[in-house]
């Protein structure tokens, strides 16, 4: 199916991009996809095994296909990678596309990711890797955003509902 995503989530790892978005498409009978899981698929590999493998520059422009190929094909909810807006055409293609930037502080992003070494960003002091993430995310995710909803100390039903109040769509 090709088409405009009815929405776009975008936002730091960690923050509920996948649970959030296909709770989303639920309420508003659309389908879902997460960029991330089609790299993987494409690739029969984890996203930090391409990381390990390849480095992160390979990564980005595995990402930026999807990404490209996610927005032109489909009509649902999609959810990029939490660097996806790292890149200038990304953010060109997002454009005009109604955006929702699902927010967390770092307390929070903590409690969520711990220390998981399955996300390759975080491998090496997490709060303040972090921390340096989202200083040179935080503007990008806010110049794509139609709207923001803040996640901390909400569950993912929470989360959907001020999505879905925030971008003023109408569950079915």
């Amino acid at each position: 199916m090709s088409g405009t995503p009815v929405v776009v989530l975008v936002g730091p790892m960690g923050v509920g991009k996948s649970t959030v978005g296909r709770l989303l498409a639920e309420r508003l009978g659309v389908g879902y996809r997460d960029t991330d899981e089609d790299i993987v698929a494409a690739g029969g590999r984890t996203i930090a095994e391409i990381f390990v493998d390849e480095g992160e520059a390979a990564f980005r422009a595995l990402e930026k296909a999807a990404v490209r190929a996610a927005l032109a094909e489909h009509r649902g909810v999609v959810a990029l990678g939490g660097g996806a807006v790292l890149d200038a055409d990304t953010r060109a293609l997002l454009a005009g596309q109604r955006v929702l930037y699902l927010s967390m502080e770092v307390e929070e992003a903590v409690k969520r990711t711990g220390l998981n070494v399955a996300r390759p960003l975080l491998a090496v002091n997490p709060r303040k890797q972090w921390r340096e993430l989202m200083e040179a995310r935080r503007h990008l995710y806010e110049e794509v955003a139609t709207a923001v909803v803040a996640t901390d100390g909400r569950t993912p039903e929470e989360v959907a509902q001020a999505a879905l109040d925030a971008l003023e769509l109408k569950q079915v």
